[in-house]
């Protein structure tokens, strides 16, 4: 996790391995435009499986999709906790969503070393960035915004959630949250045209 902060205001960047493993159970699932954002799909690509009949009995795919949004959105609501809380094998917190446990059974040691994989790569991201004096630039765009304004800041946290995501952007969700695929740091101008906005907003 990086951070930086100032008197009243702090954003922090960092990724989350319960969405790592949430996303890749969506496209192996080949759940498509769900979730709020909608995000794109993750990078390395991942292939999606015929869940069709393991879930026949339990609501189909529609049933799925239900089921795996509102797991998103609890844990976008929980981070950066966990919950609800992954208990293989059983996954006893997800009996009121059948489809998604079973797809969940199905692939979570595949899901884990994906994600353990990719929490890895973030890692090795963020000391190369730590090197580079990668969270200056959020600073920079505080106190700009600051200077402007001709003010203190009002009081605002900012997480920003890095995922590896095939598209080069971000997505602002209200109030206080961006997702952002983790290699956008490495365009510092496409960057900052995502997050400037958001800073303004804040500040």
């Amino acid at each position: 996790m990086q951070e930086t902060g100032g008197p009243g205001w702090r954003i922090t960047m960092d990724t989350s391995g319960p969405m790592l493993i949430a996303l890749y159970i969506r496209d192996v699932a080949g759940l498509d435009g769900v979730g709020h954002p909608a995000l794109c799909h993750v990078a390395p690509k991942i292939r999606p499986s015929d869940h069709a009949h393991l879930i026949a009995d339990v609501g189909g795919a529609s049933a799925l999709r239900t089921e795996w949004e509102a797991w998103w959105e609890q844990l976008l609501k929980a981070h950066p906790e966990m919950s609800p809380t992954l208990g293989p094998p059983g996954f006893r917190a997800f009996s009121n969503s059948p489809a998604l446990r079973r797809v969940l059974q199905a692939h979570f040691g595949a899901a884990l070393s994906w994600a353990r994989e990719r929490r890895s790569e973030y890692a090795a991201l963020e000391a190369e960035r730590e090197a580079a004096g990668g969270v200056q630039l959020l600073a920079d765009m505080v106190d700009d915004k600051l200077l402007e304004v001709g003010r203190d800041a009002n009081p605002f946290n900012l997480t920003i959630i890095e995922l590896p995501l095939a598209e080069q952007r971000a997505w602002y969700v209200e109030p206080d949250k961006i997702f952002m695929s983790h290699e956008l740091t490495s365009d510092q101008e496409l960057f900052r045209s995502y997050v400037q906005p958001v800073v303004d907003l804040l500040v």
